[in-house]
């Protein structure tokens, strides 16, 4: 079973609607049409804890972005900096 297009494509600049990031924009970085989630820059940050190594003895704390909902975010209109239902037109 092929999974179904989203509305979303790697590289939209999108705004996200719902959630803890309300009102954040960024451009979409990754599509998982499977679980139907979308990587956004700079968007739902965690941070990960990172076991020390040989290489890296301290160990360490890394903020990374994790995948949201693709019904969260909507295309950005560069006009108005709001949140458009309709794809935009392609050059």
């Amino acid at each position: 079973m092929q999974a179904k297009a989203l509305h979303v494509r790697s590289g939209d600049q999108v705004i996200v609607v719902a959630g803890n990031d309300k009102g954040k924009t960024g451009v979409v970085r990754n599509v998982d049409r499977k679980r139907k989630r979308v990587l956004v820059e700079g968007v739902n940050m965690r941070v990960k804890h990172v076991k020390p190594t040989q290489q890296n003895p301290q160990g360490e704390r890394v903020e990374r972005e994790c995948p949201i909902h693709v019904s969260n975010v909507m295309h950005l209109d560069p006009n108005t900096n709001k949140g458009t239902r309709k794809r935009p037109q392609q050059a």
